[in-house]
């Protein structure tokens, strides 16, 4: 499979966002910022793996997001 610049520049655009967005989230809650973290993780897994169909990036991103919602971490004291 070769990946055509175009594909590797939306790529990089996808994980600049996802880095910003992340960026603002220190008001979130845990749950609130796993989700977004998982949907951001997941739309751009879902982009590479149909080569940046609209659809797998869609639907790895709700799927991500569920997953990340999902998640629960032991309360640091």
């Amino acid at each position: 499979m070769t990946m055509t610049i175009k594909t590797k520049l939306t790529g990089g655009a996808l994980a600049a966002v996802l880095l910003l967005g992340l960026s603002a989230c220190a008001s979130m809650s845990e749950r609130e910022r796993n989700t977004a973290i998982g949907a951001g993780v997941g739309g751009v897994a879902g982009s590479v793996l149909t080569g940046g169909s609209t659809t797998g990036t869609i639907g790895g991103a709700v799927v991500g997001g569920v997953i990340g919602n999902q998640i629960e971490t032991k309360d640091k004291k």
